[in-house]
């Protein structure tokens, strides 16, 4: 397993990273396999757990808990807040009362003092940057989090928390979580070199793009996959951007085959060939998942395999851009672009 530097910060973290999103009910994961899983991932190396308080409402941070019990001291632990917990209209988003709230919920799940690192699950537009990073810096100074970071923030608004920290004296935030993987590259037109610029670490999540690039889509084959099963209009093939997602993975497969390695292996070997990349996130959904997807640790992609993944899906291009969780918010309501 490669290590890298977690951005600034001087910690470091595995180049492979164990996402818990499929732990509890969204992946139909139990108690044991989620231990299991944990156990595979320390034994292989990993040392990045990142997880969220909306995962199963809250389950999948109670199953990290009990699977790293005893092994705190060894786990660079991160987890997120924003994202709708209940129907009450405050709990939710980046306002201090919700922020401090969601950290004490998340603390008591996950049987833990503090986290590593605390993440702004989604830009909140309803709340300025100085009262989210005000109320992060406190629970930083409070040690109950030791750094924050954002995920999924368009460029443009990463650049303005970085500037609001500055002009307010407040902590930054120092990590990026971006969406990122062969067939959605958007982020590196925009999100990456910014990252770069401000010295952000950045974790990717959907590396095998919800399972398209996990060598069980193909042409001919019946779709199957667990996400498929509760996103089915990600998978239909009659959608253009969906069969130019088949397209481009029967494509990748010769790519994949001639270089001798999986889809996998080159699907991750790809995100992190990446210089303003610092870990990719794995979801696996059982032990075996894991098995596969940690064949790519030692993996280093040449020139001429990079090469050919530029020539099927080019630089910057989403081949989903509707799948996007980054677009403002004029484009998704028309009354914010009308007058």
């Amino acid at each position: 397993m490669e290590y890298r530097i977690l951005g600034r910060t001087g910690v470091q973290v595995s180049t492979l990273a164990l996402g818990a999103m499929n732990f509890g009910k969204i992946g139909r994961t139990t108690q044991d396999e989620v231990t299991a899983i944990v156990d595979a991932a320390l034994e292989a190396g990993i040392n990045l757990i990142d997880t969220a308080d909306v995962y199963s409402g809250g389950e999948s941070e109670e199953m990290v808990g009990k699977a790293m019990a005893g092994r705190r001291d060894d786990i660079v632990l991160a987890t997120k807040a924003t994202m709708p917990m209940g129907d009450e209209r405050n709990r939710r988003g980046s306002s201090r009362r919700w922020l401090v709230t969601a950290l004490e919920d998340s603390l008591r799940r996950l049987g833990v003092d503090h986290v590593d690192l605390y993440q702004i699950h989604r830009w909140d537009p309803n709340t300025s940057d100085e009262e989210t990073l005000s109320a992060l810096t406190d629970l930083q100074r409070a040690g109950k989090i030791r750094y924050f970071g954002s995920s999924t923030f368009p460029a443009h608004r990463i650049v303005q928390a970085q500037w609001a920290a500055h002009e307010h004296r407040l902590s930054r935030y120092v990590t990026e979580q971006p969406s990122y993987s062969i067939l959605q590259r958007g982020i590196e037109t925009h999100v990456l070199p910014v990252t770069e610029q401000y010295g952000l670490g950045v974790m990717v999540w959907s590396p095998l793009a919800s399972g398209w690039l996990s060598g069980a889509i193909r042409e001919g084959r019946g779709i199957t996959t667990s996400r498929s099963t509760f996103m089915p209009q990600r998978f239909d093939t009659t959608v253009p951007s969906n069969r130019a997602r088949l397209d481009a993975v029967e494509q990748l497969a010769k790519v994949a085959d001639d270089a001798g390695l999986t889809m996998i292996q080159l699907a991750l070997g790809f995100v992190t060939a990446h210089p303003g990349v610092t870990s990719a996130l794995l979801g696996p959904r059982t032990p075996d998942h894991l098995y596969a997807q940690l064949a790519a640790a030692d993996i280093t992609l040449s020139a001429d395999v990079l090469d050919a993944i530029d020539g099927i899906v080019a630089p910057g291009t989403d081949l989903a851009a509707h799948e996007k969780n980054d677009t403002p918010p004029a484009l998704l309501d028309p009354s914010l672009r009308r007058r």
